[in-house]
């Protein structure tokens, strides 16, 4: 069990190094807001996280399998949600806002902020993928529904790690100075980059339909 556990654990601790949604969701909080803002996004990707250990541990995992069609809807639904976000970075720089460190965006309320981590590794195909190949994995390592599940704090607990450590790397002084200076240069690659990652979803989800 415990080698099972590892090495699927050095695997998703890599996936959630990498740049993605979940990064830039927390980069963006963590420079446009504030730091606090940025560590409750972690905190919702974290409770996402519980939330897909437990869904892959009683069946999602077999259910995606099954039925292919599902994982072509959640493309949709992230591929909308990311695009959204990206529309209102990219709004927000085209109203040229003054120049500050709260102008680039409408500040979240602390519930906001969580929901938008949550909502984002929710809706994120790539985290769907993740989970079902670790339940397949686990499973196969002859692991039962209950020890799958135990490994859910182990990944939540690593993305706060992970997810928190960029958290505050983005809310540096010097990370906020840099955007207080080129907010709208910064904005605009996150509009652009969340927009590319929604269409690019968009675009699977399309290519799932015709087969």
């Amino acid at each position: 069990m415990l080698h099972a556990f590892l090495a699927a654990w050095i695997g998703v601790v890599l996936a959630q190094a990498s740049p993605g949604p979940n990064m830039m969701a927390v980069a963006s909080l963590a420079l446009g807001q504030s730091r606090r803002a940025a560590l409750l996004v972690v905190l919702g990707i974290g409770a996402g996280t519980l939330v897909w250990a437990a869904a892959v541990s009683f069946g999602l995992g077999a259910l995606f399998n099954a039925f292919p069609l599902l994982l072509t809807v959640l493309r949709f639904a992230g591929g909308l949600y990311l695009l959204l976000v990206g529309m209102r970075a990219l709004r927000t720089v085209a109203a040229g806002a003054a120049l500050n460190v709260n102008a680039g965006r409408t500040p979240l309320t602390d519930m906001q902020a969580w929901q938008s981590g949550f909502v984002v590794v929710m809706t994120n195909p790539k985290a769907a993928l993740m989970w079902s190949a670790i339940a397949t994995f686990l499973f196969g390592a002859g692991l039962d529904n209950w020890q799958v599940l135990a490994f859910g704090p182990v990944v939540a607990l690593s993305a706060i790690a992970i997810y928190g450590a960029y958290g505050l790397l983005f809310s540096t002084a010097v990370a906020m100075r840099a955007y207080a200076r080129y907010w709208r240069w910064i904005e605009a690659a996150f509009g652009l980059a969340f927009g590319a990652l929604g269409a690019t979803l968009l675009l699977w989800g399309l290519r799932d339909l015709r087969g």
